[in-house]
């Protein structure tokens, strides 16, 4: 099972995310909760990298895969802030949606600082 979790500061902003784990939905190459968690998560990362134009704090085992995770260190205020909330709320969105279909290969949890 994935298991995601979403650190949010007292302002409500997500700041941290971490994925850990193996969906094993199906075969390697064929399993649909893996590329489609990896598919919006790496998404998140490099539409930040891209659109906000910072590189956030990131993490990830390349190797055997299952892990990645992602600290916000700056910025906390201004447009590129703004930019980022945007693209880690849609991260959050995106894998609710995957939670809904495929519960049983993914678990996600939010916490509130």
């Amino acid at each position: 099972m994935i298991k995601a979790r979403f650190q949010r500061d007292a302002r409500g902003d997500i700041v941290h995310f971490n994925l850990t784990g193996h969906a094993d939905s199906g075969d390697y190459g064929h399993d649909i909760v893996c590329a489609a968690v990896s598919a919006v998560s790496i998404g998140a990362v490099n539409g930040i990298e891209a659109l906000a134009g910072f590189e956030p704090n990131v993490k990830a085992d390349e190797v055997n895969g299952g892990h990645l995770e992602l600290t916000l260190d700056q910025p906390e205020d201004g447009e590129q802030a703004h930019i980022a909330q945007i693209l880690l709320e849609n991260l959050l969105l995106s894998l609710q949606s995957i939670e809904e279909s495929y519960g049983d290969y993914l678990s996600i949890s939010t916490k509130q600082a």
